[in-house]
């Protein structure tokens, strides 16, 4: 009998407790909490009375998360205060007002770093580039061999190559090979041009030239049946796809090569100003878009926005009509090598770039402007770095997506790999050549091959000059073969003459 009044007492105690859930929605969820809490024992707080105050408690949270966006009172405006002070302060530096990142710390570091990378990697390539053509190209070779052991890395698997002893010396087997072939090609004229004083020399150069094609063929023909012999059950697949993607990486590297080594011999010029939009139209993207990129460009590449893109354009394409002035001002930029020497050169610059004067309104301080046809020419280039060749850009970062992988590699602070610099070159061509700035972003990529096509279709005459037939003649015939060309041609003037 006294246990059951016990109990009943507790019973009714916690029944006059009810109406304590009437005040709740006066206090903050924790103050009630610890005052319950704290209290325990006065209430002798029965399991249900918890379930209350549990109850009660996810309630008024609720309802002053509601509150939130409702017109404040006096009194919501003192319970948010009191609410305020035991959490994190607002992030306000990311609101849809603000440039995209312009406060934050980690992007500025981030800047930092990828601004003094990219200074020391301009220093280094402008003074190669001072040095002359045999010297930027020993840069391109370099930077090549770099880009492919990243990309030959990319799909490596650990496990499998060591089943699979000397598999990645066939891969570079396959890289030598395309080398010889292609560099065999663009340089052969000139290296005969080079060696036409040493007879014996000459000779061993000219059966080399000739037989060079049927020597990259067998030497391909020895990796494919190096890559059939090795082949191993349960690893068909990995080695299969291993030999598709060398190929890959040699159609990547050597389509953009080619086009860079051929356009730095027809003047360093016609590489070095593709080069350098490329490496203007990268900066100025990033810092546009940096301090006043708010709508999103292209949704492969988040990062990209449009304020950034049209920002870059402008800049780009002016950039284009200055630096083609200054460069072309430069003779030994201008001059053409037909030779693998490394000394000055000095030539006739031609008409591109010889000044021509056009005419100023007359209340302008200056009565005319010099202005090389050249110019005219870069702005076309400009319009495609700006326009086209960041393409070449997204085409990387959705192929690096594709992967999962943030870079190709860490060979630069702030810009990843080589490969990383490299997407832009193969249509423009400095700063991305310049690592890409260098030579290697995959716009730099779209920009050479589009700078040659350009240079070839509507620069060079289409006719035949004196000098591509004399390239021709020392290139094809043997010492013996000039000879009787000499004394044909000979005979012809002397006919023509008395006739």
């Amino acid at each position: 009998m006294n246990r059951w009044k016990k109990n009943n007492s507790k019973h009714n105690q916690i029944v006059s407790l009810a109406p304590l859930s009437s005040i709740i929605h006066f206090l903050d969820p924790s103050q009630f909490l610890g005052f319950a809490i704290k209290d325990v024992e006065t209430f002798q707080i029965h399991p249900k009375l918890g379930l209350l105050i549990l109850s009660e408690s996810i309630i008024i949270r609720r309802t002053m998360q509601k509150d939130n966006s409702a017109p404040t009172t006096p009194t919501s405006t003192r319970a948010r205060h009191r609410r305020r002070s035991n959490e994190f302060p607002a992030d306000t530096s990311k609101t849809n007002g603000h440039p995209l990142g312009a406060n934050d710390h980690n992007r500025y570091r981030s800047m930092w770093i990828r601004s003094c990378s990219s200074l020391w990697m301009l220093g280094l390539s402008l003074l190669v580039i001072y040095m002359g053509h045999l010297y930027i190209l020993a840069m391109v070779i370099i930077i090549q061999v770099f880009m492919a052991r990243e990309l030959f890395n990319l799909l490596r698997k650990a496990h499998e190559d060591k089943c699979l002893p000397g598999f990645r010396l066939l891969n570079w087997h396959f890289y030598f090979t395309a080398m010889l072939f292609v560099y065999g090609r663009i340089l052969s004229h000139r290296l005969v041009n080079t060696v036409t004083s040493d007879k014996i020399f000459y000779r061993l150069v000219s059966k080399l030239i000739k037989y060079q094609m049927v020597i990259c063929y067998f030497s391909y023909i020895a990796g494919f049946m190096w890559f059939i012999l090795t082949l191993k059950k349960k690893m068909y697949k990995y080695q299969f796809g291993q030999f598709a993607w060398t190929h890959m990486i040699l159609i990547v590297v050597f389509t953009q090569s080619s086009f860079t080594v051929a356009n730095i011999f027809e003047g360093i010029f016609w590489f070095l100003l593709p080069a350098s939009l490329i490496a203007v139209n990268d900066v100025a993207a990033y810092f546009f878009g940096f301090f006043f990129g708010k709508t999103p460009l292209i949704k492969i590449s988040p990062k990209k926005t449009w304020e950034g893109f049209i920002g870059a354009s402008v800049a780009t394409t002016i950039s284009a009509f200055v630096l083609a002035n200054i460069y072309g001002s430069f003779q030994w930029l201008t001059c053409p090598r037909k030779d693998l020497s490394t000394g000055w050169l000095h030539c006739d610059p031609g008409p591109l770039f010889k000044p021509e004067y056009y005419p100023l309104l007359p209340w302008l301080p200056w009565t005319e402007i010099a202005i090389l046809p050249v110019q005219w020419h870069a702005l076309l280039l400009g319009l495609f770095a700006s326009i086209i060749a960041p393409f070449g850009g997204f085409f990387a970062s959705g192929f690096k997506r594709a992967f999962k992988i943030k870079d190709f590699g860490d060979s630069i602070p702030g810009h990843g790999g080589l490969t990383d610099r490299m997407d832009c070159q193969l249509n423009p061509s400095i700063f991305c050549l310049f690592i890409n700035t260098v030579l290697f972003d995959a716009s730099q990529m779209v920009m050479a091959v589009f700078a040659y096509i350009y240079h070839q279709s509507f620069v060079v005459p289409q006719d035949y000059t004196v000098e591509a037939i004399l390239s021709e003649i020392l290139s094809s015939l043997t010492l013996e073969e000039q000879q009787i060309l000499h004394t044909k041609l000979g005979q012809i003037l002397q006919e023509r003459m008395l006739g």
